[in-house]
């Protein structure tokens, strides 16, 4: 195996032409520079130079070892800027997993950020629900889950995610066109006691929001269609299937369903961006997180 070193002072040799020069190139001694040069053609198994008085000249084989040797050290110099670029966090890929309105609100408009200010940093978005982001994060599949919190459920574990808040938003009721309380400045839960809902399928916890918000108004909702997209639940109301509560980012108002504030103290979400703890001061993450919680900033400023 060649020492990479040596093919240094070879490349010196090639450009200063004495091995005096070259020593003073690499702050070696003249004869430092011909123990390693000596070394590699014993490497090589065969001649690399001629003495030619205090001059050398390069073999046939010496040529075309610098010119390998140009390539090598070339790579070498690329592989370190890499891995330099990689210690600050400008270069490599960081993956993450958000569900929809998130991606939609706060991880596009990040990735359009970080092309500008750091365009070799990569982020691959994976489309998943808050509960089940966590459980990829805490499994090492994913570098940052965009996930979320609610008035009456259970905590992100502090004691293995570092979590940092983005936004929080509250769920409105979504009614179907022409409903009698679709010209209510709010409504009430208990209103909607008889209506059919639309809610997220069993596991989700948003499901458990619209269950305990009810609960909470005095009925159990009769969930009558299911789904995790909230446009599909959007959609169905809107066709006239049900009612139900979604959070205000993911109502499109071109869907046709009326969307109303509930009223007294309306449930909430609280966003947030969550790594596994002792992973937030890694730099490459943390250029991402940055890029997040700026856009956070942005949009806090636009809805003020």
């Amino acid at each position: 195996m060649i020492d990479p070193r040596r093919l240094v002072i070879l490349r010196a040799l090639a450009d200063h032409g004495t091995v005096r020069a070259a020593a003073e190139k690499l702050y070696l001694t003249p004869s430092a520079v011909s123990q390693q040069l000596t070394a590699l053609e014993h490497e090589v198994g065969q001649p690399l130079l001629v003495r030619q008085g205090r001059r050398v000249r390069l073999t046939a084989a010496g040529e075309l070892l610098v010119e390998h040797a140009k390539a090598v050290l070339a790579e070498l110099e690329r592989a370190e800027a890499s891995l330099a670029a990689c210690a600050v966090g400008t270069v490599g890929t960081v993956e993450v997993a958000s569900f929809a309105s998130a991606i939609t609100q706060v991880v596009a408009p990040s990735i359009v950020e970080l092309r500008r200010k750091a365009p070799e940093v990569r982020v691959l978005v994976r489309d998943a629900e808050a509960h089940n982001s966590l459980m990829m994060l805490l499994a090492g599949e994913i570098d940052i889950a965009i996930s979320m919190e609610y008035t009456s459920t259970l905590q992100a574990d502090a004691r293995r995610v570092s979590r940092f808040p983005l936004y929080a938003e509250p769920f409105d009721v979504v009614l179907p066109p022409r409903h009698p309380l679709g010209a209510a400045a709010e409504v009430a839960l208990d209103e909607l006691r008889d209506a059919d809902w639309i809610a997220p399928l069993p596991g989700n916890p948003c499901r458990a929001v619209a269950q305990v918000c009810c609960e909470n108004a005095g009925f159990v909702p009769n969930i009558t269609h299911t789904s995790d997209d909230f446009h599909a639940v959007v959609a169905l109301v809107a066709a006239g299937a049900g009612v139900a509560l979604v959070p205000r980012t993911a109502i499109a108002a071109d869907q046709g369903a009326v969307a109303r504030p509930v009223a007294g103290k309306p449930p909430t979400r609280r966003v947030f961006a969550a790594v596994q703890c002792g992973r937030e001061d890694h730099p490459l993450v943390r250029v991402v997180l940055d890029a997040l919680l700026a856009n956070k900033e942005r949009e806090s400023l636009s809805r003020s």
